[in-house]
């Protein structure tokens, strides 16, 4: 079976929802569950947090991951894409890995057997360089315009189709798929390439809540009552991180 590393990026900074990878959450930190189902999955050798914190650091090192080194802080800013910090843990990791997945605190609700179907699932196709969460988009790319001073145009180029999709009814598009921060899994070659998935993605759909994401302060509240309506979060063994 091909190694793995599960990657969990843990940043300080979060614009959106401020201090988000360790909020608590059920009791834990939000990254607990992210470290939790990639050790329970069996898929991950090793279990790696990308942080530019000490302080979260020590949290991580509580559930159970590794922290050999932090993320230069260069690599660790609002803007900073996924690429540039994957390829430095990769690159100064000890040991090589012939896959990593990238194991977001984001989505609390994923749990280790989805990181085992994703990984089975890019094993079945040989000339697949990745597999990546994606779910069905409720708002059509073919309904989004570009506003261009005092007029606008669709985002799509539509010129072709007797009726625009602009002016149909949603159920007559085609299906339009959008991706989601719940798991992404690729062979580490692709990133020596310099991409981050590679060229050809295997899509990965999830199921019930395991493709919910916290990206906004709403999502936290919905979060909260999905706990309180019984979504199963993956287990913790520990006790709650205490300052």
């Amino acid at each position: 079976m091909p190694s793995l590393v599960a990657l969990v990026p843990a940043r300080a900074g979060s614009e959106r929802v401020p201090g988000k990878n360790v909020r608590p959450l059920a009791g834990h930190p939000l990254l607990a569950y992210a470290i939790a189902a990639a050790k329970q999955s069996g898929v991950a050798d090793r279990v790696v947090c990308s942080t530019d914190s000490e302080e979260i650091a020590e949290i991580v090192r509580w559930y159970g991951a590794d922290v050999p080194f932090l993320r230069p802080a260069t690599y660790a800013t609002a803007t900073s894409p996924d690429i540039e910090w994957v390829a430095d843990t990769l690159e100064r990791l000890q040991e090589r890995y012939d896959l990593f997945a990238l194991v977001r605190p984001t989505s609390p609700f994923r749990g280790p057997e989805a990181l085992r179907r994703a990984r089975d699932r890019l094993l079945e196709v040989p000339e697949a360089s990745s597999i990546r969460a994606v779910e069905v988009a409720r708002q059509h790319p073919g309904k989004m315009w570009v506003v261009e001073g005092e007029t606008m145009r669709p985002l799509l180029d539509q010129s072709h189709l007797a009726v625009p999709w602009h002016d149909s009814q949603y159920q007559a598009l085609p299906t339009v798929y959008v991706q989601t921060s719940a798991l992404e899994i690729a062979w580490t070659r692709v990133v020596a390439e310099g991409s981050l998935g590679g060229q050809v993605r295997v899509p990965f759909i999830a199921q019930g809540d395991e493709g919910f994401s916290i990206d906004y302060a709403e999502d936290w509240a919905r979060a909260e009552e999905l706990v309180a309506g019984g979504a199963a979060l993956p287990r913790i063994d520990v006790a709650p991180w205490r300052r």
